[in-house]
C-alpha cells in the first residue's frame, strides 16, 4: 500500500525546467530527466483510494491508466512491473506524459480545495522513459498470422495505437501516410521542445519489429485509391486527424501576406530542424532556421513582430518556436477574460476539467499576453504585406447556443505585425478524395460519424481519433484507435479479446 502520509510530508514538486537563456538556443526539451529519487518521493504521494477519479474516462483518463498501481510501483521500486502496468493501457506513454494536459491531475483527490494533485504526468514519463533504458521496448512476439490485413490511413497517435494492437493480434497492417515521415501531428506539428523525434522513432522501430508495415508519400485517394484500398485489404481504419484550421475570412485584411494558418508555421518549423538534426552539426556552425510554405514563401518569425491569435496549446506551441526562431516581440492574443489562477468549485467542480490560467513554459520564455480582445482588422503596409492588426476590447456572451463577440466603444488600438499566425482551433478533418471515394460524409461539425462498432456508413472502413471526435486530447486518440482495433478485430473473425482500456466499450457516440 502506498504510505499514508506520503502526500502530507512531501509537497507536489517538478523537476526544474531548463534555464530560458539556454533553452531557447535549441529545440530540446524544456524539462531535464527527474531524479528517482524525486520521482518515487512524488509517487508516494498517491493515496490509492477506493475511488482513483483520474483514472475515470468521464472526468480523469480515457485510456483507463492505473495510476495508483503504478504510482505505487514506482515508490517500491520495482520499475520493470510498472512499465508493464503503464502499457497495459497505454500503448505510447512517452508521448502522453509529455503532450497530455493531465485530465487525470485534475481529477485527482489530492486537488480537492485548491490542494497539491499528484504528478501523475511526471511520473507517467519518467516510468516510459525507464522502459527504453531498461529495455522495455522490446517487440512483442507475434502470434500465427490471422491471414487477414488491414490499412491504417494515417499515423497519428490512433493510427499508430490501432495498428500496433493489431498487429499484436497476427492481422497484416500497412499505415499509409501522405507525409515524407511518419507520426502525423507528432511528427511535424508538435515542436521538439515538447517532443523530441527519437521517441516516436524508438516505437517505429518497435511497431516495424511487430510486423507493421510503413508506406510514405502515399496520399490516399490519389495516389491509392479507396478501390485499390479495398482490393488488397479486409478492412480500413481512417486515422486522418482534424488538421482543417479555423480561419478569420470575414476580417478585412485577412488576405494579406504574413496572416498564416499556426500549423503552417508550426509544420515549416518543423522541417527545418527534422533537416537540421538529419545533418551532423559542426561547432561554430550557425543553427538553420529559415522556414518557408511548400510554394517557398517565408514563414520565419525571425527579427519579427509577431502576432498569435488564440488561447490553447497550438498558440502556446507557436510562441516557443517564435522565440527560438528569434523574434523581435510577440503578442499572445485570447478573445476570453483572463482565466483565474485556481479552481471556481461554482463554476467547475471538482473532478472536472476547470477554467484556470494555464501558463506554458513558452509564457516565461517572453511575449505579452492580452486577454479579452479580437482583432478588428489587418492592417496593410500599401504593398499587401501585413504591418499590424488593429484590436479592440470585447465581452463574450453567450445566446441562443450562439457566441456573441461585441467590441467596446473607444477601446480599439494597434500592434506592430509583421508574421500573424491564427491558432483558434479546428474544424474537423479535411475534406479529401478518400472520403468521396469509400462514400463518407463529413458531419456539421466537420468529423465522420461511426456506428457502435466504430464502422462509418461504408462496411469496413472504420474511423478513430480526431477524425471521428473533432481536435481532441493524445489520450482520446490513442483510445479510440484500441478500441476501434478491437472493433475491427471482431469484424476480422477475431475471438481472442485485444487488450482494451479499462471502459469495456468506450462506445463512438456523434454528439461528442
Amino acid at each position: 500500500m502506498p504510505d499514508p502520509n506520503g502526500f502530507l510530508r512531501y509537497d507536489r514538486r517538478l523537476p526544474a525546467r531548463r534555464p530560458v537563456s539556454v533553452r531557447i538556443s535549441d529545440w530540446r526539451e524544456v524539462y531535464p530527466p527527474a531524479g528517482e529519487e524525486l520521482i518515487r518521493e512524488q509517487a508516494t504521494r498517491c493515496m490509492d483510494c477506493g475511488i482513483p477519479f483520474c483514472h475515470s474516462d468521464t472526468a480523469g483518463c480515457p485510456l483507463g491508466n492505473r495510476i495508483p498501481d503504478w504510482n505505487d510501483l514506482v515508490r517500491t521500486g520495482n520499475w520493470d512491473a510498472a512499465v508493464e502496468s503503464l502499457h497495459a493501457t497505454n500503448n505510447f506513454p512517452e508521448f502522453t506524459g509529455r503532450l497530455c494536459p493531465a485530465p487525470c491531475e485534475a481529477a485527482c483527490v489530492l486537488g480537492i480545495g485548491g490542494g497539491q494533485p499528484v504528478t501523475i504526468k511526471q511520473v507517467e514519463v519518467e516510468i516510459a522513459d525507464a522502459a527504453v533504458t531498461r529495455g522495455g521496448l522490446r517487440p512483442r512476439p507475434v502470434p500465427a498470422p490471422t491471414g487477414r490485413s488491414v490499412a491504417v490511413v494515417g499515423s497519428g497517435p490512433a493510427g499508430l495505437a490501432a495498428a500496433q494492437q493489431l498487429a499484436r493480434a497476427g492481422h497484416a497492417v500497412t499505415v499509409y501516410e501522405r507525409d515524407d515521415a511518419i507520426g502525423g501531428l507528432l511528427r511535424y506539428g508538435i515542436p521538439d521542445f515538447k517532443l523530441e523525434k527519437q521517441h516516436i522513432d524508438r516505437r517505429l522501430a518497435q511497431l516495424a519489429a511487430e510486423g507493421v508495415r510503413f508506406r510514405t508519400g502515399v496520399a490516399v485517394g490519389v495516389d491509392v485509391t479507396a478501390e485499390q484500398l479495398r482490393a488488397e485489404h479486409d478492412a480500413v481504419l481512417l486515422a486522418c486527424g482534424a488538421l482543417q484550421g479555423r480561419d478569420t475570412p470575414e476580417t478585412p485584411g485577412r488576405q494579406l501576406r504574413g496572416v498564416h494558418q499556426a500549423m503552417a508555421h508550426l509544420v515549416a518549423a518543423n522541417r527545418v530542424v527534422a533537416r537540421a538534426a538529419a545533418v551532423p552539426h559542426r561547432v561554430g556552425a550557425a543553427q538553420p532556421r529559415l522556414a518557408v510554405l511548400p510554394d517557398g514563401t517565408p514563414i520565419d518569425a525571425a527579427g519579427k513582430h509577431v502576432v498569435i491569435i488564440g488561447g490553447g496549446d497550438t498558440a502556446a506551441d507557436c510562441l516557443g518556436v517564435a522565440h527560438r526562431q528569434g523574434a523581435a516581440g510577440v503578442h499572445q492574443l485570447d478573445l476570453y477574460p483572463e482565466p483565474p489562477q485556481t479552481r471556481d468549485a461554482a463554476r467547475d467542480p471538482w473532478p472536472t476539467w476547470p477554467w484556470v490560467l494555464r501558463n506554458y513554459p513558452a509564457h516565461e520564455e517572453g511575449g505579452e499576453r492580452v486577454f479579452a480582445v479580437a482583432v478588428q482588422e489587418f492592417v496593410d503596409d500599401g504593398t499587401g504585406q501585413v504591418k499590424g492588426v488593429r484590436i479592440a476590447e470585447v465581452t463574450v456572451e453567450k445566446r441562443d447556443g450562439r457566441r456573441i463577440v461585441t467590441p467596446l466603444p473607444g477601446s480599439e488600438r494597434e500592434l506592430p505585425a509583421d508574421l500573424v499566425l491564427l491558432a483558434i482551433g479546428f474544424d474537423g478533418t479535411e475534406q479529401q478524395p478518400l472520403l468521396d471515394q469509400f462514400g463518407v460524409t463529413r458531419n456539421a461539425r466537420g468529423a465522420v460519424d461511426a456506428r457502435p462498432d466504430w464502422q462509418t456508413d461504408a462496411d469496413g472502413v472504420f474511423v478513430a481519433g480526431d477524425m471521428h471526435r473533432g481536435a481532441s486530447l493524445i489520450v482520446w486518440a490513442i483510445a479510440e484507435g484500441r478500441a476501434a482495433a478491437a472493433a475491427i478485430h471482431r469484424y476480422l473473425g477475431g475471438v481472442a479479446a485485444l487488450p482494451a482500456p479499462v471502459d469495456p466499450a468506450l462506445q463512438p457516440l456523434a454528439a461528442r
